[in-house]
């Protein structure tokens, strides 16, 4: 029998309480706005194991066209765990990390979004400045800057 082929990595997804602000915090790290819809019925239940559901989801792109991240909010069944507060050491903890231009710019704006720096923003020898920064709901984001391009 042959072994299965990977083809692509699709999406990362997370959930969030707000699906605008969520949509607006990754915007302004420079993802766009590929869709939104709602997601419902037994169908999806069954993927998920969750049985009936209802899902707002949202689904952003990199520029470039190959990253996606889908964002999601449930509206049934509710929430029952938050991560959010989960010190980067723990067990499937997530994050996504960025590569960006100017990592000071986007610091500086995310900050008056009420995004806060979860460390500092350090240098790693001479490939790459980064930083953990979390949203204003408590996301964790890591964005990086390379130095030798």
């Amino acid at each position: 029998m042959a072994k299965s082929k990977l083809l692509r990595m699709d999406n990362v997804g997370i959930v969030v309480e707000s699906l605008d602000e969520a949509i607006a915090f990754f915007e302004e790290i420079g993802l766009k706005l590929e869709g939104r819809a709602t997601i419902e019925g037994e169908w999806a239940g069954r993927v998920t194991g969750l049985g009936s559901q209802n899902v707002e989801i949202a689904m952003m792109v990199t520029p470039d066209g190959h990253s996606r991240l889908e964002i999601s909010k449930f509206i049934h069944p509710a929430t029952i765990s938050d991560h959010r507060t989960a010190p980067v050491n723990s067990l499937g903890y997530l994050r996504m990390m960025f590569t960006v231009e100017d990592i000071d710019e986007l610091v500086s704006r995310l900050l008056k979004h009420g995004a806060t720096l979860a460390g500092e923003l350090v240098q790693y020898e001479n490939s790459y400045r980064l930083c953990y920064i979390r949203a204003k709901d408590g996301l964790l984001v890591g964005l990086a800057e390379q130095l030798n391009k």
